[in-house]
């Protein structure tokens, strides 16, 4: 059974070298609305509609632009990683700026009148929690620029969501964090070439999460300055002159940590996701395995992987590179990974 196995595996990694089967995503997006004391509020809401039952739920919120087609990209691309995202509305009736004057007064004017922002931010967490596709006991939040702002003077308040991620986001407090009041996780993603963000600042952030015993990470990109997820960043640097630019490796570095992050703070199972360590690629759907790539030269480790009921050990490791392995998405239908079993040998590949 072994040599049958090993076989077929080899006479498949022949068909799939130039590419590997994916599970199909169907991602409904639509425009939504919801209020807020009385204000009507125009969201984009995204999810795999091929994926069954409840999945978590990510909050987004917008850049100061407003909630634009970026935002709305980055619901879509949460959707396809298996969660549902609501791209959120915090300016009201869908309203966005044209020029960085107007985003400067949209954007300061909620900051300064932060009771509405915060009411706003609930009004779309409880309406992600609402749909029957989400599991309401696992929501977090992730923002951009101004929208990174609000998510983490969220977790400041004690909202109660898993986890923040902030890319290239505002550290500015409201009010700073008190010891045992923030339930989040947090992620802060940040440019090390930001004008925006000064050192004082980052130093006055990191010690008030110590302070307040928040579980956080810092990560800073160097080269990278403010909006360098965004790839019309350079237009509009140039447009407005503006110190913002597009960095195409920290954005691609970023979203990667960004779904580390809400793995863990999920545990989720049903999400389509690309693990790296070292230079191990797996896709995982549903709790199934579809797709895992190792590119490089052999780890030190052996793997191992559970095929059917049986442990497979290739003694040599001489598999070749870019190697595939995919379930029954495609080509390569007679063949099944154990994720757990898999799982557990990534993290011992470095």
């Amino acid at each position: 059974m072994r040599n049958i196995c090993l076989l077929s595996i080899m006479m498949l990694l022949t068909l799939l070298l130039s590419g590997f089967g994916q599970a199909e995503t169907n991602i409904e997006g639509t425009t939504v609305q919801y209020s807020a004391k009385g204000v009507v509020m125009k969201g984009y809401f995204a999810y795999d509609k091929n994926i069954k039952g409840r999945r978590p739920g990510v909050l987004v919120v917008h850049e100061w632009w407003g909630l634009n087609d970026y935002a709305r990209k980055r619901a879509r691309m949460l959707a396809e990683l298996g969660y549902a995202a609501l791209a959120v509305d915090m300016y009201g009736e869908g309203k966005q700026a044209e020029h960085p004057e107007d985003a400067g007064k949209f954007s300061s004017e909620l900051m300064k009148n932060f009771g509405t922002a915060k009411d706003r931010f609930i009004a779309a967490m409880e309406f992600l929690k609402a749909q029957p596709m989400v599991n309401p006991e696992k929501i977090a939040a992730i923002g951009y620029c101004f929208g990174g702002g609000i998510v983490l003077n969220m977790a400041r308040q004690g909202v109660n969501l898993k986890g923040v991620a902030s890319c290239h986001g505002s550290l500015t407090a409201v009010a700073l964090a008190e010891r045992g009041s923030v339930k989040a996780k947090i992620l802060v993603l940040h440019g090390a070439d930001d004008k925006f963000i000064t050192g004082e600042q980052i130093e006055a952030f990191k010690n008030e999460m110590k302070n307040a015993g928040v579980d956080f990470r810092f990560i800073a990109y160097p080269g990278a300055r403010h909006s360098f997820t965004n790839p019309d960043a350079d237009e509009y640097g140039k447009k407005f002159n503006i110190p913002v630019a597009y960095n195409a490796e920290a954005d691609k570095m970023s979203w990667e940590e960004l779904n580390r992050f809400l793995r863990q703070i999920f545990n989720n199972k049903n999400a389509l996701w690309d693990r790296k360590s070292g230079k191990q690629t797996m896709v995982s759907r549903n709790g199934n395995v579809v797709a895992a790539r190792y590119e490089g030269n052999p780890p030190k480790e052996k793997p191992k992987v559970k095929i059917f009921t049986e442990h497979i050990e290739d003694p040599d490791w001489k598999l070749p590179i870019n190697c595939f392995f995919v379930d029954g998405t495609g080509k390569a239908e007679s063949i099944k990974i154990d994720p757990e079993s898999l799982a557990d040998t990534s993290e011992s590949i470095h």
